[in-house]
């Protein structure tokens, strides 16, 4: 069961003029059950994506960007689950290209203005003949609500369905952002998040899209690690569709602050939803690490902790042995790192207790104390660095049984 989150209802999904989704059971890997979907995107939308950074990226990864860097404008996403076309070589990029061509070849549009996405089993070929197959279906399905049918649609291990909406008011226009994403294991995404999709029906310069679609990702999926293993297949899109009326040039327009908080707060829920749902978590946990010389540094910091099979193991088991927060610091790769500055705190509930200071266990903490929070679903290590006033923040997960359990079956 996921951490404190339930999939919103369809109708907390608003639909975003200019886009419709449709979805089909393919049998791309397991049978009766939807894992082919298909956005169709109108004349006029704008998309920019980030990618995973892993050196064995997936085939529709490389013709994502093939696609995106020839600057024409991009009219279809499509999006299977089951078989990640990973570790496929010139067969899976040819199994790629097979799918935009279809896809094409149905919505009337060019190859070149469709990006492909794959989530499941690396090194299995993709089965193109059924994916093509069921591409169909996803047309005659098209419809602009069908967001939370999207949702389930793209799941692979994951326990729910992960998606977010909201609507604003800027400059007298009302503005839809919504979006969806899955993920619950294979995640320290190093740019983005297994597969993610947001868009807008604001109207947004492709410069600045590219600007923001990078700004999001580093604000949310990039601040987020279940097992600290980077997909080949990560993939994160924002899609603006310029329906609103709403326009933006530059980062200096009016009303832009307001979209760009609204952006990164649907990226940042959609990722923070990936990490109550990790593999087997029973506890969601906030890494908040502040007085560094940089963000960057603080990142670190809190990777090494949420990285730990130790720390998650302790989390799982509510048992504050609390040094191994303290020697993942340690190993944090912090050039000159003074350890008798370093203060940490463990947090839950409004609620906060001092664990380490000046190289050693705090004078006031008990025991008890610390045994208490770490009972509680939703847990916040605090760490001060004590050498600036940068900050960042890391959000993880426990590692319970079931993540082996999980991981061990994945493939039957």
């Amino acid at each position: 069961m996921p951490v404190n989150y339930a999939t919103p209802s369809p109708e907390a999904l608003y639909p975003v003029d200019g886009i419709r989704l449709g979805l089909a059971e393919a049998g791309i890997r397991k049978l009766d059950r939807r894992d082919l979907t298909l956005l169709a995107l109108d004349p006029g939308c704008a998309v920019a994506g980030v990618f995973t950074q892993n050196r064995f990226c997936a085939a529709p990864v490389l013709l994502c960007r093939r696609n995106l860097d020839a600057g024409g404008e991009i009219r279809a996403l499509v999006i299977n689950t089951g078989i990640a076309n990973a570790g496929t070589g010139e067969p899976g990029l040819q199994a790629a290209q097979d799918t935009c061509e279809a896809v094409s070849r149905f919505l009337g549009v060019e190859s070149a203005q469709v990006l492909p996405f794959s989530t499941g089993v690396i090194l299995e070929p993709l089965p193109v003949d059924r994916l093509i197959a069921g591409l169909p279906r996803c047309v005659d399905d098209l419809k602009s609500d069908n967001w939370h049918a999207a949702a389930h649609g793209i799941m692979t291990t994951d326990t729910v369905a992960k998606a977010a909406s909201r609507r604003v008011e800027i400059n007298g226009k009302t503005v839809t952002v919504t979006g969806i994403s899955k993920g619950a294991g294979m995640i320290r995404p190093n740019m983005a998040t297994m597969l993610g999709f947001v868009a807008t029906d604001a109207g947004i310069a492709e410069s600045l899209l590219r600007q923001l679609v990078r700004e999001a990702a580093d604000e949310s999926f990039n601040c987020i690690t279940v097992d600290g293993d980077t997909s080949t297949n990560d993939s994160f899109i924002l899609i603006a569709t310029g329906k609103s009326g709403a326009y933006f040039a530059d980062d200096a327009a009016p009303g832009y602050a307001v979209l760009r908080e609204a952006v990164t707060g649907v990226a940042l829920e959609l990722a923070q939803a990936i990490i109550r749902d990790g593999e087997g978590a029973t506890k969601f946990i906030t890494l908040a690490i502040e007085g560094g010389k940089d963000r960057a540094e603080c990142k670190r910091v809190g990777y090494a902790i949420g990285h730990s099979p130790l720390v998650k193991t302790a989390f799982f088991a509510s048992d504050p042995n609390l040094g191994r927060i303290l020697a993942a610091i340690g190993y944090a790769d912090v050039t000159g790192l003074d350890v008798d500055g370093i203060r940490v705190w463990l947090g839950s509930a409004g609620e906060e207790v001092l664990v380490a200071e000046k190289g050693a266990r705090a004078a006031s903490y008990r025991e008890e104390d610390g045994a208490r929070i770490m009972l509680a679903a939703e847990i916040t290590v605090r760490v001060d660095l004590g050498r600036g006033k940068a900050r960042g923040t890391v959000y993880s997960c426990d590692f319970s049984y079931d993540y082996v359990k999980i991981n061990a079956d994945y493939r039957s």
